[in-house]
C-alpha cells in the first residue's frame, strides 16, 4: 500500500513522525512524504531540513510561497497549494493519504485527494478551538476523510455527530504523547547546549500564535493579535526571575508581526530569554521537562504539556473547546488576567495539581494504533461513504 503522509508545519510533524516510520519500516507499505507550508520557508526554519535529518525521503515538495501573511497571500497561497497537490496526486497515485488536524493547506491537500478519488484518513477531527478558523476546515476536513483517528471519546462521539460511520472513528489518543513514551529525551545540559541558552531557577516555555477568528482593533495601530501578545510581554517584563524560552508564530495571518515583537523582546532582554524560529519534536519535548510552564495559545500547551505534570497558562479564546487537563490554566488576553494566572501557576497550591494530573489525551501509543487500521483497510470500499444518521 502507497501512503502518502502530508505534513506543513514544525508541530504537525513532530505528531506524524512515529506513524511515518512505522509506515516506511513495513515491508508491505511504501511511504510517500509530501511536504508543503512553513516547511519550505526560511523565515519560518525551513524545516524541511529537520524532516530529511529524520532519514525520511521527501517525494514531493509542495510550495505555497508564503511570502506574506495577510488574508489575501493566505487565500492565495491556498490556491498554489490546491494546483500543488493536484499535479501531485496525480503523478504518485498513493493508496491513500494521511492528514492531521485543521490548517488551511491541509484543507487543500484533502479538497484535492478527494477530487483525485483518493481515501483519507484524518487525525485529531472533532476537536474545537472556537478562536480560528482552523475549526471550520477541520471539520470540513472530517467530511472529506473516510478514516477518522480522534484523541478523546468526546471527540468521537463529535466526528460521528457529523455524520461519519461509527466504525471508521477510532479513538487511539493523541499522537504527540507517542513520542513522550518513545524518545530518549534530552539531559538539561544538553538542553541547555542546544538552545544556548543558561536555564533558572524557574523558567517557562512561550509560544504564541494568532487566533485568525478574533476582529483586529485599531488601537495604535496594533492587530488583535498583537495586543494580546503585548500583554503576555508587560507581565514578562514584570517577572525579571523568569527564564524565557520563545519560540515562533506559525504561518497564520498575523504571525510575522507576533515573531516580531518576540524578537524585540529576547534582543532586550538577552541574560534571560532566547528566541528559536523552532526547537523540533525532541528539543521541545526536552525542553518541557525542565521548565515550570508552557505559556501561551499552543494545542501542546493542551495536549503535550500535562504529561510534564507543568502548568499551562492558556491565553484568549484560540484553545477555547478543547477537553483539557487540571493544570492548564485558562485565563482573558489581558494583563490583569495573565497576571492572575502566573499567580495561581506558581503557588504553592498548584503544586499538588501539578503532582496529581491525568492527561486525558491516550496512552502514549497513537502510532501504532493508527497503523494497524490503515494496513488493514479495504481502500476500495472507502471512497464511498454513507451519512450517519442520529
Amino acid at each position: 500500500m502507497r501512503i502518502a503522509v502530508v505534513t506543513g508545519t514544525r508541530a504537525e510533524y513532530g505528531l506524524l513522525r512515529n506513524l511515518m516510520r512505522l509506515i516506511a519500516d513495513d515491508a508491505d507499505c511504501e511511504l510517500l512524504t509530501f511536504v508543503t507550508g512553513s516547511h519550505l520557508t526560511p523565515d519560518f526554519g525551513m524545516t524541511v531540513d529537520e524532516i530529511e535529518a529524520d532519514g525520511f525521503r521527501i517525494d514531493r515538495r509542495v510550495d505555497i510561497v508564503l511570502a506574506a501573511d495577510s488574508d489575501v497571500a493566505i487565500t492565495k497561497s491556498m490556491g498554489l497549494a490546491l494546483i500543488g497537490f493536484g499535479e501531485a496526486f496525480a503523478q504518485h497515485r498513493p493508496d491513500m493519504v494521511v492528514v492531521l488536524g485543521d490548517r488551511y493547506e491541509i484543507f487543500c491537500a484533502a479538497s484535492a485527494a478527494l477530487v483525485s478519488r483518493i481515501p483519507i484518513a484524518h487525525l485529531h477531527g472533532g476537536e474545537v478551538t472556537a478562536g480560528a478558523y482552523d475549526e471550520a476546515f477541520r471539520h470540513s476536513i472530517t467530511k472529506m476523510a473516510a478514516l477518522h483517528f480522534t484523541s478523546t471519546e468526546d471527540y468521537r462521539r463529535r466526528v460521528i455527530q457529523l455524520g461519519e460511520q461509527p466504525e471508521h472513528v477510532y479513538n487511539v489518543g493523541a499522537p504527540g504523547l507517542d513520542e513522550i513514551r518513545a524518545l530518549k529525551l534530552l539531559s538539561r545540559a544538553k538542553v541547555e547546549e542546544r538552545l544556548g541558552f543558561k536555564l533558572r531557577e524557574k523558567n517557562i516555555l512561550v509560544t504564541f500564535h494568532p487566533a485568525t477568528l478574533e476582529v483586529e482593533a485599531s488601537e495604535a495601530g496594533f492587530t488583535g493579535a498583537e495586543r494580546q501578545f503585548n500583554a503576555l510581554l508587560y507581565v514578562l517584563k514584570q517577572r525579571p526571575e523568569l527564564g524565557v524560552i520563545l519560540t515562533y508564530a506559525n504561518a497564520d495571518a498575523g504571525g510575522r508581526r507576533i515573531n516580531a515583537l518576540a524578537e524585540d523582546f529576547a534582543g532586550a532582554n538577552p541574560d534571560r530569554c532566547v528566541i528559536k524560529k523552532s526547537l523540533g519534536q525532541t528539543l521541545f519535548l526536552s525542553t518541557l521537562q525542565y521548565v515550570d510552564a508552557m505559556v501561551g495559545n499552543s494545542s501542546s500547551g493542551i495536549i503535550e504539556a500535562p504529561s510534564f505534570r507543568i502548568a499551562t497558562i492558556n491565553i484568549g479564546e484560540r484553545q477555547a473547546g478543547r477537553v483539557r487537563a487540571s493544570t492548564v490554566i485558562d485565563c482573558a488576553a489581558t494583563t490583569e488576567a495573565i497576571e492572575e494566572a502566573f499567580g495561581t501557576a506558581f503557588s504553592p497550591e498548584f503544586a499538588a495539581v501539578r503532582a496529581n494530573v491525568q492527561n486525558p489525551h491516550g496512552d502514549g501509543r497513537a502510532s501504532e494504533k493508527i497503523f494497524e487500521v490503515l494496513k488493514a483497510a479495504r481502500v476500495s470500499e472507502l471512497l464511498q461513504k454513507r451519512f450517519c444518521d442520529l
